[in-house]
């Protein structure tokens, strides 16, 4: 392959190559250093497809795989911001399975790293988590072509733990009020107040979190909040009650989102102060089920208009995950 000749550029040195289909480009001080650089890439390239030619697999790490995932397919997904939170932490995560060639990695390799972030994290995540990187090998495999099998799929799967049933008490409702410098009926100011006023509008709509921090304001309409995504992929209405009104009345910011913060720092800010009054088991997503609970108990919502609020296509889904009310809850629904 002859190699281009650079073109100068200000006070630099421009080349572009072409190697089987593909450009690649590079900028150097000197019309010289253009050319070593060119030669090298030409050199390498002969050296992996001669590799290839004779069987031997060229070093692909974990890391770059996952890497080339995110910028292809991982930023497209309606999950993007989770699957983007994972590369910051991706090699203190993985140790020296990130570094290894993809090639190499086997499902012993895999077990291994599932027995040892399974004493780190909960079933849950540990189960999310090996589903996105099966993902990116299944990427590997079918779109890359650097694979003929998904080591991943040879991999047990922890037991999904059973759906949790956590109410939320009035008085652990003003311990998180408190520990986020918020009162009821407060015009939010300041991140902390923002975080609170979420967790109150959760209640009072069943909206996911993420639901809440994408809200526009040019999507809040006088007696209903419309969701142009959401998790299952559809659009959707939430209606408003007049206690969800009046949380909404008290936002006075002109920016074009309700919540005016990153979802990372959202999340941060809400962890932090909820461990600090020892609250630590209340996921966010408890309101969510205790919004669900308290539409049945107390607006004897019927299940098919509930699933119209929710979300939820899978009617099984949301009676036996969602809506959990306590044998005095039943009891006093039969007495009534």
């Amino acid at each position: 392959m002859k190699i281009p000749k650079p073109r100068k550029r200000g006070e630099a040195y421009y080349i572009e190559i072409m190697i089987d289909g593909k450009r690649s480009s590079a900028t150097r001080d000197t019309a010289k250093e253009c050319e070593q650089w060119a030669a090298q890439k030409i050199l390498e390239a002969k050296a992996n497809k001669l590799a290839e030619d004779q069987g031997v697999k060229q070093h692909y790490p974990f890391k770059t795989l996952f890497y080339k995932y995110y910028d292809e397919v991982g930023k497209k997904l309606r999950g993007s911001i989770y699957v983007k939170e994972q590369l910051k932490p991706f090699e203190e995560k993985f140790g020296a399975l990130a570094e290894m060639s993809i090639h190499e990695i086997t499902p012993k390799h895999l077990t291994a790293w599932r027995n040892k972030r399974a004493k780190e994290v909960g079933a849950n995540t540990l189960l999310r988590e090996m589903a996105l990187y099966s993902s990116v090998f299944s990427y590997a495999v079918k779109e890359l072509f650097l694979l003929d099998v998904n080591p991943w799929t040879n991999v047990k799967k922890p037991v999904k733990p059973k759906a949790r049933h956590r109410r939320i008490r009035d008085n652990e409702i003003q311990l998180i009020l408190e520990s986020l410098n918020y009162s009821e009926g407060q015009t939010p100011t300041e991140p902390d107040h923002y975080v609170a006023w979420a967790f109150l509008f959760a209640l009072e709509t069943a909206m996911r979190r993420g639901e809440i921090l994408g809200i526009q304001m040019t999507d809040i309409f006088d007696r209903h909040v419309h969701l142009p995504k959401t998790k299952n992929g559809d659009a959707r209405n939430v209606p408003l009650t007049k206690k969800a009104l009046a949380l909404l009345d008290l936002i006075e910011h002109d920016g074009p989102k309700l919540i005016p913060q990153s979802e990372n720092a959202f999340r941060l800010m809400w962890e932090r102060r909820k461990a600090k009054v020892g609250l630590e088991d209340i996921h966010f997503h408890d309101a969510r089920h205790e919004a669900i609970t308290r539409f049945v108990n107390n607006q004897k919502l019927p299940v098919e208009v509930l699933a119209k609020v929710t979300g939820h296509k899978n009617i099984k889904v949301l009676v036996n995950t969602y809506y959990n009310p306590d044998v005095n809850d039943i009891a006093d629904m039969l007495d009534a």
